[in-house]
C-alpha cells in the first residue's frame, strides 16, 4: 500500500514551521503501511527557551489587542480549518492509522471549540460586580488577567482535538503557547496551527516544538506560568510535581480504565451496536474508551451474542475514505502492548468471543477489535489500561454489584450507564465515581459538549478542560474593592464600639433577607 501523497507533498512546507535546530532527526513511521513517512527535526531545550521569549512578546501586544480582535481571528481560523479539513484529515490517517470518520471527529471537534471559546471568552471574563460587605459603604469587582505563557504537551492518540481544547482557550484568554506535540503526529498539529496563522493569529504567539520528554517536555514545564498534559499517569504525577517546585498551575488528563454497565431494562440488540463503537472507536487508542463492560445477567446472553457479531462484523482498513470501520494501532509499541494484554489474558483462562488476532496483511500495526469473557484479577487486562480494541465483558446479577465494579478502579475518567429508564441512568450516573458518565453512549456525549468541564477523578486527571471551567484555568481572578466614602470606616477602638450595635444588627438582617 503506497503512503496517501497529498499529505507527503505538504509535510515538508509545514515542517518548516516547527521550532527546531539541534539537527537531529527522528523517522516517523506511518501506521498504514511501516514505511517512514519523513524525518522530523527535533527540537532542544535552548529552542523552548527561544520560542518561550518569543511568544512572550508577541503575547503582550495580543492581550492589548483586546477581546474583539482575538474572536475575530479565531472565527476566521474555525473556517479555514474547515476548508482545509481534507487535507488535515489525511494527515490525521496518515500519522494516526485511524478511520477517516474518526479523523472527521477531530476536525469536528477542533472547528467547535474555536466557535465557542470566540464567542464566549469576552462574556465570562468581563469584569463583574460582587457584593461587598457592607453594600453602599464599599464596591467590589472581579477581573480577570491572563497568566502569560501556557505550556501544552499533547500526544498522539487524538492530536488535533486535545490539542485544540487546551491552546485555543489559553489564546482566547490572551495568553501565548509553547506546545510539545508528539513525534508521530506533528504534521497534522502544524497544519492546524497554520489555518490559525493564516487567520491573523502572530506565529511567535504559538509554537510548536517536539522532542524527547525528558528535554523538551521538562523545558515546556520549565518555561510556562501554567502547564496542561495529556498522558499516562506516571508522567502526569512527574509533570505535576515538576511544576509544583515552581508554585505553577497545571491540568492533567491522564489514563483510564473506563466501564459501560448495561441494565436489564435495555433493548439488547440496540444496546449491543452502540456499545460497539464506545469500545472500539480509533482502535480503541481514546482515554475515554470503554474497556470494561458490566452487564445485567438477565439480558446478557441476548447482549453478549450480539455484541460479539457487531465486532466481528467490523471493516478493518486503511482507506481514506469512509468505507472502513477500525484503522491500525498507531505504533508497533502499541500492537505489542494490545497483543500482550490479549495473550496474557488467553494463557490465564480468558475466552475469546470475538478478534483476539494482529491482522498483518492489512496492515504492520492492525489488530482486530476482540472481546473477552471470564476476565479475573490475575491477567494484565482486568485493571491495567490497555489503551487499545480490547474489552472484557462480566456478567452481574444486580445494580448495585455492577456500579461497585464500576467503581472499583484507581481510574475515574469516564463511564457509561445503558438503560431503558433515563432516570434510572441519571441516578446510578450520580453514584459513579467518573469525571464523565454518559447515559445510552459511550462517550461522545459528554467529550462533544464543549460547554461542560471533562477531566478525571482519582488517578485519572487534576483539573478540567473545556467549558468556563476550562477556561478559567488559564487567568488569574483579581479582586478590586473601594470605599465610596459614604461612610467610614473604624479605624480606633473607641469607633469600632460605636458602630458594634449597627453592623450586629445589618448582619442579623441580611440573614434574614437570605442574603449570602
Amino acid at each position: 500500500m503506497a503512503i496517501h501523497t497529498p499529505a507527503i507533498e505538504f509535510s515538508a512546507e509545514l515542517v518548516q514551521d516547527l521550532t527546531a535546530t539541534s539537527g537531529e532527526t527522528v523517522a516517523v513511521i506511518a501506521p498504514f503501511t511501516g514505511e517512514v513517512l519523513h524525518h522530523l527535526p527535533q527540537s532542544t531545550a535552548e529552542d523552548v527557551a527561544r520560542a518561550a521569549s518569543a511568544a512572550r512578546v508577541a503575547q503582550r501586544a495580543w492581550l492589548a489587542a483586546g477581546f474583539r480582535h482575538r474572536r475575530a481571528v479565531l472565527l476566521r481560523a474555525h473556517d479555514l480549518l474547515l476548508e482545509r479539513q481534507e487535507l488535515i484529515l489525511d494527515l490525521l490517517q496518515t500519522e494516526t492509522g485511524k478511520t477517516r470518520g474518526q479523523a472527521f471527529e477531530e476536525v469536528f471537534q477542533a472547528a467547535s471549540v474555536t466557535r465557542y471559546y470566540a464567542v464566549s471568552t469576552h462574556r465570562v471574563l468581563a469584569t463583574k460586580r460582587r457584593r461587598a460587605s457592607i453594600p453602599l459603604v464599599l464596591k467590589t469587582r472581579v477581573s480577570y488577567k491572563a497568566k502569560g505563557l501556557v505550556g501544552v504537551i499533547t500526544p498522539w492518540n487524538y492530536p488535533v482535538s486535545l490539542g485544540v481544547m487546551d491552546v485555543i482557550p489559553a489564546l482566547a484568554t490572551g495568553n501565548g503557547v509553547v506546545q510539545k506535540i508528539d513525534n508521530q503526529t506533528t504534521l497534522c498539529m502544524l497544519a492546524t496551527r497554520r489555518a490559525f496563522i493564516d487567520a491573523g493569529l502572530p506565529e511567535a504567539l504559538w509554537a510548536i516544538v517536539a522532542g524527547p520528554g525528558d528535554i523538551v517536555g521538562n523545558a515546556v514545564v520549565d518555561a510556562a506560568d501554567y502547564v496542561c498534559f495529556t498522558g499516562s499517569t506516571p508522567t502526569g504525577t512527574r509533570v505535576a510535581q515538576r511544576a509544583a517546585g515552581r508554585l505553577v498551575g497545571v491540568s492533567l488528563e491522564l489514563g483510564g480504565k473506563n466501564p459501560l454497565i448495561v441494565l436489564d431494562d435495555v433493548d439488547p440488540v440496540d444496546a449491543a451496536r452502540k456499545a460497539v463503537y464506545a469500545c472500539f472507536t480509533s482502535t480503541g487508542q481514546l482515554c475515554v474508551s470503554i474497556e470494561r463492560i458490566y452487564v445485567d445477567r438477565r439480558v446478557a446472553e441476548a447482549f453478549t451474542d450480539e455484541f460479539a457479531r457487531n465486532t466481528t462484523a467490523l471493516i478493518l482498513g486503511g482507506a481514506f475514505d469512509y468505507s472502513t470501520d477500525v484503522g491500525s494501532l498507531t505504533s508497533a509499541a502499541q500492537l505489542e502492548r494490545v497483543a500482550g494484554h490479549v495473550n496474557d489474558a488467553v494463557s490465564k483462562g480468558a475466552t475469546v468471543l470475538a478478534g483476539g488476532r494482529a491482522r498483518p496483511e492489512i496492515g504492520p500495526y492492525f489488530f482486530e477489535p476482540t472481546v473477552l469473557t471470564d476476565v479475573t484479577p490475575a491477567m494484565e487486562c482486568f485493571a491495567g489500561e490497555t489503551f487499545g480494541p480490547v474489552v472484557a465483558v462480566t456478567v452481574v446479577d444486580s445494580e448495585a454489584e455492577a456500579i461497585a465494579a464500576a467503581n472499583d478502579s484507581q481510574f475515574g475518567l469516564n463511564a457509561s450507564v445503558f438503560t431503558g429508564s433515563p432516570s434510572r441512568g441519571r441516578r446510578i450516573a450520580d453514584l459513579l465515581n467518573a469525571g464523565s458518565v454518559n447515559i445510552n453512549e459511550g462517550f461522545r456525549g459528554s467529550f462533544s459538549s464543549i460547554d461542560a468541564p471533562m477531566g478525571g477523578m482519582k488517578q485519572s486527571g487534576l483539573g478540567r478542560r473545556n467549558g468556563v471551567e476550562g477556561m478559567m484555568r488559564f487567568v488569574e481572578a483579581r479582586t478590586v474593592s473601594e470605599a465610596t466614602g459614604l461612610l467610614a470606616l473604624p479605624n480606633r477602638g473607641r469607633q469600632f464600639e460605636s458602630l458594634i450595635g449597627v453592623m450586629v444588627v445589618f448582619l442579623k438582617v441580611l440573614k434574614a433577607m437570605r442574603r449570602a
